[in-house]
């Protein structure tokens, strides 16, 4: 009698029971690995945009360190909306000089951090046009000059400041501010030339890899040694 019942099997109850405690152990597991998932997706998305940033920031100091003052020519310009310069080619020396531009313009609705590179420039007719053409490329650019643009960053607004006679200055109140800025490049005496340092003041919206107001200067290299 006690041999037939000690070698009774699960009773219907029993098995139920153990099914149900496999199975919320089972979404437990699931609800473990899809959180560590979640985790790691978003860790990674934070470093991709942290990198980002760096990068932009890094071609940002590399277009003012490659700035190049010409005669009668602005190598440097802010005219409020966008930040044109005229700079040394990408490789080498003989590749001649390119306009760099840098803005802020909604995409799809968000406010982004932009910046636009013209074709290599040989004559100063290529350079007064690729002068214009950042200039339209910051309000309403075409496909072609889109295709030459790159995103950088989300950006709620921007602001900069040149560093001259020992103080930051708005360019746009300063010496700096030079008549007619709307000319594509200016001629004359009050070309404003490089000045000593530039100061970027980016406000990065919050919820991305950094978010708050971030500031970043640069010095001329002649006056670092070489280093912005």
């Amino acid at each position: 009698m006690n041999r037939r019942a000690a070698s009774r099997g699960f009773t219907l109850v029993e098995l139920l029971v153990a099914l149900f405690a496999m199975a919320l152990l089972a979404v437990m597991s699931w609800r473990g690995l899809d959180g560590m998932t979640r985790a790691q997706a978003q860790t990674q998305a934070r470093s991709d945009e942290m990198l980002t940033l760096q990068v932009g920031l890094a071609q940002w100091s590399a277009d003012l360190d490659a700035l190049v003052q010409l005669p009668q020519t602005s190598a440097l310009d802010w005219n409020g909306r966008v930040l044109r310069m005229t700079r040394r080619g990408t490789s080498a020396p003989s590749d001649g000089l390119l306009v760099a531009a840098w803005t802020r313009r909604e995409v799809d609705g968000a406010g982004m951090w932009l910046r636009w590179q013209s074709p290599q420039i040989t004559s100063r007719g290529d350079l007064e046009q690729a002068w214009q053409q950042a200039d339209v490329w910051s309000q309403s650019p075409g496909v072609e000059q889109r295709a030459r643009e790159v995103a950088i960053v989300p950006l709620q607004d921007w602001q900069i400041f040149f560093f001259r006679s020992d103080a930051w200055t708005n360019p746009l109140s300063s010496a700096a501010t030079l008549p007619g800025a709307a000319t594509p490049l200016p001629t004359g005496p009050n070309v404003a030339v490089i000045p000593d340092g530039v100061r970027l003041v980016l406000s990065l919206p919050e919820g991305q890899a950094i978010g708050g107001r971030l500031t970043r200067d640069w010095v001329r290299p002649t006056l670092a040694g070489g280093k912005s």
